[in-house]
């Protein structure tokens, strides 16, 4: 007696969410900017997010992500999907002490799209946590 054995095994693609075209004519730029990389992220004015980019994801590695040229490079990179969702002005809010801050928003600003406003959001304490230790060179 012998009998067959079926392959029952299926195997299902994840389903993947489509990016449905949004037309959001103004939103938000958050510009992350540490000693090793820069993160861009840009939202609509509720704060959900469009798009994001960073120097790691452009594919710089190592000491390159931290350069200005690599943030530059991710800020047009991000620039350039918010501006096909419809995107046509945006208020920046940079944050952090990296080297990437002023390359990143002049890669906004060349983008073609339209900057209303910059604030910088880096928190600067009261005198609280005590900083980690000089580096000796």
């Amino acid at each position: 007696m012998e009998s067959e054995v079926k392959d029952t095994t299926e195997v299902k693609e994840p389903k993947r969410k489509k990016s449905s075209k949004k037309d959001v004519p103004v939103g938000l730029a958050f510009i992350q900017s540490s000693f090793n990389n820069t993160i861009i992220t840009i939202t609509d004015p509720a704060g959900n997010v469009i798009c994001w980019s960073s120097s790691g994801r452009k594919g710089f590695k190592g000491a390159r992500k931290s350069t200005p040229f690599a943030a530059q490079i991710a800020a047009e990179d991000a620039a350039r999907i918010a501006a096909d969702q419809g995107m046509r002005s945006l208020s920046v809010f940079v944050n952090g002490p990296g080297g990437g801050r002023e390359s990143a928003l002049r890669g906004l600003q060349v983008s073609g799209i339209k900057v209303t406003f910059i604030r910088d959001v880096t928190p600067i304490p009261h005198n609280g946590c005590r900083p980690s230790k000089r580096r000796r060179i």
